[in-house]
């Protein structure tokens, strides 16, 4: 039919502007009618919606995958390849006409627009890039212009994590579109997904939870920019290149407003920019799209319609008939085409095919589409099976039921279902050629029904990895500044909207296990309402608790009812660590110094307590000689090296000896200690204070009997303060040190020490300690190694001690106790 013959108006302009549903009110204002549409998804929404207007006898479905035609049948939603224009209608409407241009598709839009015509009327939709080429081909057509209802304003980039609710991102790669949803999901709660490889099933189960407000966010591929009508204020695009199929290549301008102009709904106005990673568009494109400037396309793609069918390279040679106007390209990477060209290069499927209804078989043969976007050996192969089975009659049943069997499972992950369907489409496109299979109707039926459960499974794998339907309730009603329903529970749980979102542990908030610092931000914005009461109360508790309730553990933890709240630090000596708190901020400034001031008034007391015979020397009544000694004691928390005090010892009076041992200081020949810090509890308590001081995390050794092994890389602080000396790989207890300190000089005294097993049997160690011993007890070795013999050698004084810090609190109390009353 030429143009001619019926009157053709184009409806152009950029999105967003009711074009196809002024197509639709015009189709339904006619006796009969068809419409095509780009995608089988979007013919099925207004199957659906053509439907509710004129009923189910009235309307009939064609797409590739999937036809529902009732006898009665007078208006015909399709996909434009699947549109039957010999068949006459009244009015006859072309959806997204500038997809002419389109590498793969192009040359059925274009033969749409110059040979598909209704009786009355015929109209085509699409963007103003295609106008000069309409009015170049059907110059009598008539034009409408269709303003965009609302504006469209770039705002720039942002992270992702900072979109605005009711935003689409676009990625143009399945991987890309998941790492995003990824992230939405750990940041906002969830995401839903549109893809062009998602069946219409798993397709609109994803928009409804977007539409119904489960999700405030889309990721989406440009699968998007086909009349796709959402709720979206916002598109933002993750990348401004993608990969066509043959060479990544930036978007195009027209690309680029066909998406984001699907920001916006009616009058309400929309925005678009991109990711922070993306960086900022080019100024001419900003201002090309907010003013819905295309630029025009450069040509259409055609292919010759009436085939010749004599022969395989009959048809070849017709498929590459020149176009008949300079401004169309003959189409070249159509996938039948490719198809066909693999297939001829097959001698069985060359042998085969001869004669013209045999070489028209192979081409439709060759239509069957690969949704799976393979292209390789697989599709061939199955496409050769199927033509050599197709020229012996209907597909055999048994073969056609084993393919579409192995189909019918929905274990695996995302992309395997996604493959799936994609495979169980291409049997959809078979089966719904009515002479191919027997009982078409049957297996029609048998595939959708697979096409459907597949689809529940992948909506339901898509749901599960990207939406977190507590996050994102949570974000929605903090976003709107809603009361949150929040509680810590007894069990110390944190409660928000009913769901467990962590615990509160003393004064610290850990979100729920296996949640990462990106999905905690949420947990703990919705939890803030609830903890900072709730820490106040506990702070309260805590000050007002008796010293039952505190407790400190060998790691040098502070706990309280059983919770660490705060840990020791090195401070100013052994004896006075710092105290650093374990609380959230959320704990207020007033009623963090509470819990500081308790804990600190707590530690002093149990330290007092438990060490009391350290602070009782502190505090005793001496002289100047004795008070300076029972300073250095103390500071070393009970214990020092005699060799270490020399000259302080040696200045000692007798009365200032009987104080010292008055008050439990015993003078030994090689150790100065208090013997009443020996307990196993008390050695763990000042062993972790030395270690403390020392900023020392390693494990406190374990230490038993008079001569155990010496533990690695102990700390000869540590080691005193477990009340043990190291000599030669062994540690020695105070005492026992002490008893073969007094045995040596005994022996010493008898005369010189000769080096043998009998020194050995009579000190009572180890023959390869005796050595090593005897020059920690200050015996020097003359004569050979064989006949050695020991004496005592001379003590020297110690170098003049360290001058004692005057702001000590020790020395404070000294120039205290001096002052005369």
């Amino acid at each position: 039919m030429s143009d001619s013959e019926a009157r053709l108006t184009a409806v152009l302009g950029p999105t967003n502007t009711g074009k196809t549903h002024l197509a639709l009110e015009r189709l339904i204002g006619h006796r009969s009618g068809m419409i095509g549409f780009p995608l089988r998804l979007l013919a099925r929404e207004n199957y659906d919606r053509l439907v509710k207007v004129k009923g189910v006898a009235q309307v009939a479905l064609i797409t590739g995958e999937e036809k529902i035609i009732p006898p009665g049948a007078r208006y015909f939603v399709c996909t434009v390849e699947s549109m039957p224009v010999d068949r006459p209608v009244a009015f006859l409407a072309v959806d997204e006409i500038q997809l002419a241009a389109d590498p793969e598709r192009g040359h059925i839009f274009t033969d749409r627009l110059l040979h598909a015509r209704g009786l009355d009327e015929t109209m085509v939709m699409g963007s103003e890039s295609i106008s000069k080429w309409i009015r170049a081909l059907v110059p009598k057509a008539e034009f409408i212009q269709r303003p965009r209802f609302s504006t469209l304003t770039y705002i720039g980039p942002k992270k992702i994590t900072r979109l605005p609710p009711r935003s689409a991102v676009v990625a143009f790669s399945a991987a890309e579109v998941y790492a995003i949803a990824d992230l939405i999901r750990r940041q906002r709660g969830g995401t839903a997904i549109v893809m062009g490889a998602l069946s219409p099933r798993t397709r609109n189960a994803q928009v409804e939870m977007y539409q119904a407000g489960e999700v405030d966010y889309l990721v989406a591929t440009d699968a998007i920019g086909m009349g796709l009508n959402m709720d979206v204020n916002h598109v933002c695009f993750a990348a401004l290149r993608k990969f066509d199929g043959r060479v990544a290549r930036p978007l195009t301008i027209a690309e680029i407003s066909q998406i984001a102009g699907r920001a916006g709904r009616h009058m309400s106005d929309g925005t678009f920019g991109t990711t922070a990673e993306v960086g900022p568009m080019e100024p001419e494109i900003v201002e090309a799209v907010e003013n819905h400037r295309v630029q025009p396309l450069t040509h259409l793609m055609w292919r010759r319609a009436d085939l010749d069918f004599r022969s395989i390279d009959h048809l070849l040679r017709s498929l590459e008939t020149r176009p008949p106007h300079p401004g169309l390209i003959r189409q070249q990477e159509a996938e039948d085409h490719q198809s066909l060209h693999a297939m001829a290069r097959d001698p069985e499927i060359a042998t085969l095919a001869h004669g013209r209804d045999r070489v028209a078989l192979l081409w439709e043969v060759c239509q069957v589409p690969d949704f799976r976007k393979l292209m390789t050996d697989a599709h061939v192969r199955l496409l050769a099976q199927l033509y050599r089975y197709l020229i012996k009659g209907p597909l055999p049943t048994d073969w056609v039921a084993d393919q579409i069997a192995r189909l019918d499972r929905v274990d695996g992950d995302i992309d395997q279902l996604t493959q799936r369907i994609a495979h169980v489409r291409t049997w959809s496109f078979i089966v719904n050629r009515g002479d191919w299979v027997v009982d078409p109707a049957h297996w029609q039926a048998r595939s959708q029904a697979i096409e459907d459960r597949l689809s529940e499974a992948l909506h339901l794998a898509l749901t599960q990895r990207f939406v977190d339907r507590r996050r994102a309730a949570l974000h929605r009603r903090l976003k709107s500044g809603a009361e949150v329903n929040a509680v810590v529970t007894a069990a110390n749980e944190v409660v928000v909207e009913g769901h467990v979102v962590g615990d509160l542990v003393g004064f610290h908030f850990t979100p729920q296990g296996g949640v990462g610092a990106d999905e905690a931000r949420p947990l703990i914005a919705a939890a803030r309402r609830v903890l900072a009461p709730a820490l106040a109360d506990r702070a309260a508790q805590l000050t007002e608790d008796p010293d039952e309730r505190f407790r400190l553990n060998e790691a040098g933890d502070l706990l309280w009812r059983g919770a660490v709240v705060a840990q020791l630090k090195a401070g100013v000596g052994p004896l006075h660590p710092r105290i650093e708190l374990r609380v959230d901020d959320l704990l207020d400034g007033g009623f963090r110094r509470m819990v500081q001031e308790r804990l600190k008034a707590w530690l002093e007391a149990s330290l007092r307590r438990r060490l009391r015979p350290l602070f009782a020397l502190t505090a005793a009544t001496l002289p100047a000689g004795a008070r300076g000694l029972a300073y250095q004691v103390a500071e070393a928390l009970g214990a020092l090296p005699r060799r270490r005090v020399t000259q302080q010892v040696a200045e000692l009076g007798k009365e200032e000896r009987r104080l010292l041992r008055g008050i439990g200081l015993r003078l030994g020949r090689e150790t100065i200690w208090l013997p009443a810090l020996s307990g196993r509890n008390t050695r763990r308590l000042l062993m972790r204070l030395q270690a403390i001081h020392a900023q020392s995390a390693k494990p406190l050794p374990e230490l038993a009997g008079d001569l155990p092994p010496l533990p690695e890389d102990v700390a000869p602080e540590v080691l005193l303060a477990a009340g043990y000396r190291a000599v030669n790989g062994h540690a020695i207890s105070f005492e026992h040190l002490e008893r073969l300190a007094e045995r040596a000089h005994r022996l010493a005294a008898q005369g010189a020490l000769k080096w043998d097993a009998a020194l050995a049997a009579a000190l009572e160690v180890p023959q390869e300690l005796v050595r090593p011993l005897l020059g920690e007890l200050d015996f020097v070795a003359e004569g050979k190694r064989a006949e050695e013999n020991y004496k005592r050698r001379r003590r020297r004084p110690a170098p003049p001690a360290a001058p004692v810090d005057p702001n000590s609190p020790f020395s404070v109390l000294a120039r205290l106790r001096e002052t005369p009353q």
